[in-house]
């Protein structure tokens, strides 16, 4: 099967960063799930801090490799061109800076001084496999971060980087650079960019119907007929709803 089409060479419709980031991460997956995709949402990571706007925006990648003592010592970060910070020097405004550790977190990817230097930069947001260092700063940050947790040691402890802007995985999730990541307090889905448009025309019409199931549920409806609306009678109560909505 060949490979995907380069995802950053996938024009996105002006709107749907926006329309997305009024989504829900729930309703991403149930939409990508009916397309097949059933491996879409991030595995083991989750916001730090709460009270983050909805994160949304592009995949600018960076992926990790097993640490060895010969390539990671501490003066590695004395080096011009370490991929670690090349990455947080140029990944672009508004993307998502996306890394591969391998799932594993016993070992920071990053810490606060660099998740800050991304956010100065104009980065919409950061999302890890592995740990986070100074969490509590990171947590303080604007920026949304998404962690497998907090962890102390210096990444050169177990993660050596090596490629930015290539395909990775994180937390079991193909990434593909330029691919869409959308996070909220359910976590992180990787929207494939050749979807993304037609996803963000459809989540909507989906939530607005859920707002109207809930309200439907809060009057003890049973769900059997409502939740999917196999009884006709539900969508004509949904129309004369969404149409007091716009009166």
């Amino acid at each position: 099967m060949p490979n995907p089409q380069p995802a950053e060479t996938i024009k996105l419709h002006p709107d749907t960063l926006d329309r997305l980031s009024k989504v829900s991460t729930a309703t991403v997956a149930t939409l990508l799930y009916k397309r097949g995709y059933q491996n879409a949402y991030v595995q083991g990571v989750a916001p730090l801090g709460k009270g983050k706007p909805t994160l949304v925006g592009p995949a600018f990648t960076l992926r990790y490799i097993p640490a060895r003592p010969d390539t990671d010592p501490i003066e590695a970060f004395r080096e011009p061109d370490h991929p670690q910070r090349v990455a947080v020097e140029t990944c672009p405004e508004r993307a998502v800076l996306v890394m591969d550790c391998r799932q594993d977190a016993s070992a920071a990817s990053a810490g606060s001084i660099l998740l800050t230097r991304l956010e100065m930069r104009g980065a919409a947001g950061v999302v890890t496999d592995g740990g986070i260092r100074d969490a509590d700063g990171a947590a303080a940050l604007e920026m949304p971060v998404f962690a497998a947790k907090p962890s102390a040691p210096t990444n050169l402890t177990k993660h050596h980087a090596v490629d930015i802007g290539l395909p990775i995985g994180c937390g079991g999730v193909a990434v593909y650079p330029g691919d869409i990541v959308l996070g909220d307090g359910d976590g992180v889905m990787i929207i494939p960019r050749h979807l993304a448009d037609d996803i963000a025309i459809e989540a909507g019409p989906m939530e607005l119907f859920e707002r109207f199931v809930l309200e439907e549920v809060r009057k003890n409806t049973p769900v059997i007929g409502l939740y999917p609306a196999t009884d006709p009678d539900v969508l004509e109560r949904f129309e004369v709803w969404r149409a007091r909505l716009s009166d």
